[in-house]
């Protein structure tokens, strides 16, 4: 059985197509997939995005535990301050990405991915032994709602909030009169807001953001306008584009890495040894040079040699050209103007190594 957000009601009463999206019932699209992506780049868009995981962890080793599991630095997070991380196993592949925020002196919050929330808090409690720290899966407690777009900001000071944000932090704020967790985050490579409510606040919540949004062309966005978004500004996802296979220096993530890090994490010797040489793959962007559209697991060729595979596909309704993520092998003559080929029900066709982002990203804000 498939589960259902709190917001599930208001999908279906706005006759969204919803479908299975790792175990929850999500709407994909609520009018057309390009009409939802442009109202995000051009205006504000409203997602529901309470499928995600919330684990709070908490205690006198907190610091240390996060440090173990994360190769990020979690010891110079700031009050307030959010951090993009990966949750790495023994080997330095991904079992997720998650974004921690520290909410206290020794409080944190992770958001995990929907697909992973399971896998994510049994690895979490397994390297928890010999650490003073409480875990506590509370995802099934909170909805989140973000609102993206570049007039997130004005709608949200519409809607009460008085705090001046910048990106990747986290308030406890009043909103349209109701306690919330604020963060300003997103997957659209817009700026944005996410806020994380009770279960309890979710549907008022999103009725008065729809109501306070229509002067500024606000539309519910579902997962289609989120892929298409998130592609543009080359956001990974778990499942396409990250696994446990995949380290976070071939997923091209290196830049997230601190080098002087001193702790031991998960799968550290692997990284800090592919820091160095490099991993047996990378990851690379590519726009087709016809119309065709190179979809999840299609094989990539150079020189007529099979040399990787596509993780994601889409077309881009900013660039009216089809693009893609894809792992090739780490061969320095696969660069950025390489033309390599795309194998699309058994033909051959061109397209080119371009760099990533796809679309400049609009996303950081600061104070």
């Amino acid at each position: 059985m498939t589960k259902e957000t709190f917001l599930h009601d208001k999908h279906t009463a706005l006759k969204a197509r919803m479908v299975d999206f790792a175990g929850w019932e999500m709407p994909v699209q609520y009018t057309s997939i390009i009409e939802e992506h442009n109202t995000v780049r051009e205006n504000v868009g409203l997602f529901d995005v309470s499928h995600m995981g919330e684990v709070f962890v908490s205690g006198k080793d907190s610091v240390e535990f996060l440090n173990k599991i994360v190769p990020q630095d979690i010891s110079k997070l700031a009050y307030e301050k959010a951090v993009y991380c990966q949750l790495t196993n023994k080997n330095g592949g991904l079992i997720d990405d998650l974004i921690i925020y520290k909410l206290g002196i020794l409080e944190y919050l992770v958001i995990c991915n929907a697909s992973r929330i399971d896998e994510d808090v049994n690895w979490i409690v397994r390297n928890s032994k010999g650490f003073d720290v409480k875990i506590d899966n509370r995802s099934h407690e909170y909805s989140l709602l973000a609102v993206q777009g570049p007039k997130a900001d004005e709608l949200m000071r519409k809607l009460g909030l008085t705090t001046h944000q910048d990106s990747f932090t986290i308030k406890p704020v009043e909103i349209a009169g109701i306690k919330v967790l604020v963060s300003r985050t997103g997957y659209t490579g817009e700026d944005g807001y996410e806020i994380l409510t009770e279960n309890k606040n979710a549907e008022f919540l999103w009725d008065k953001i729809l109501e306070e949004g229509q002067i500024f062309g606000i539309k519910p966005i579902g997962l289609g306008a989120r892929d298409t978004l998130r592609l543009e500004a080359a956001l990974h996802l778990y499942g396409n584009d990250l696994d446990e296979n995949t380290t976070p220096v071939e997923a091209g993530l290196s830049w997230s890495i601190p080098k002087d890090k001193k702790e031991y994490y998960n799968g550290k010797e692997v990284i800090e040894q592919q820091l160095k040489e490099g991993g047996r793959k990378k990851l690379v962007g590519i726009k087709m040079l016809d119309k065709s559209i190179a979809r999840h697991g299609y094989d990539v060729y150079y020189k007529g040699e099979k040399t990787g595979v596509i993780t994601s596909g889409a077309p881009s309704p900013i660039l009216g050209a089809n693009i893609a993520l894809a792992y090739v092998n780490n061969n320095d003559e696969i660069c950025t103007g390489t033309i390599v080929q795309v194998m699309i029900r058994e033909k051959f066709h061109d397209a080119e190594i371009i760099k990533r982002p796809f679309v400049q990203k609009r996303n950081r804000v600061k104070f």
